[in-house]
């Protein structure tokens, strides 16, 4: 498996490691860029507060807080109802792994990782009534 790195310089440099170590770096970049787009989402520049004030530097208000809690308990509701195999998948695919991903990570092909999501979305639109 060949790995690319692109350093601070711009300089692209190739090397080829093994597939075990291929997979545990891909892996470990994944989950890198997955925490980054997570910070980014939830960042605030504080110069905006110096303009816009204390309010902007909270995110939301206590109505929009306990309405996120609730959500996130339906969510958790849900996913209480899927099969083990479902479950994981579906919290792969929240932590934004693709379909193609979750299939190299569990070994299988990703039609059946594709045909899994579309059965995870139908049972979603059945449980919250969409």
């Amino acid at each position: 498996m060949k790995i690319t790195y692109e350093f601070a310089d711009g300089t692209i440099s190739t090397i080829e490691v093994d597939e075990e170590l291929g997979a545990f770096i891909t892996a470990s970049r994944r989950a890198e860029n997955s925490c980054d787009r997570k910070q980014r989402y939830h960042c605030y520049s504080l110069d905006h507060i110096d303009y816009e004030g204390m309010e902007y530097a909270e995110k939301q208000s206590l109505e929009d807080k306990l309405e996120d809690k609730e959500s996130e308990e339906r969510v958790q509701a849900f996913l209480k109802t899927l099969p083990e195999v479902q479950k994981r998948r579906a919290e792969m695919l929240l932590d934004g792994m693709s379909a193609r991903e979750i299939a190299l990570s569990e070994g299988v092909g990703h039609t059946a990782i594709n045909d899994s999501i579309k059965l995870i979305r139908k049972k979603f639109q059945t449980f919250f009534g969409k």
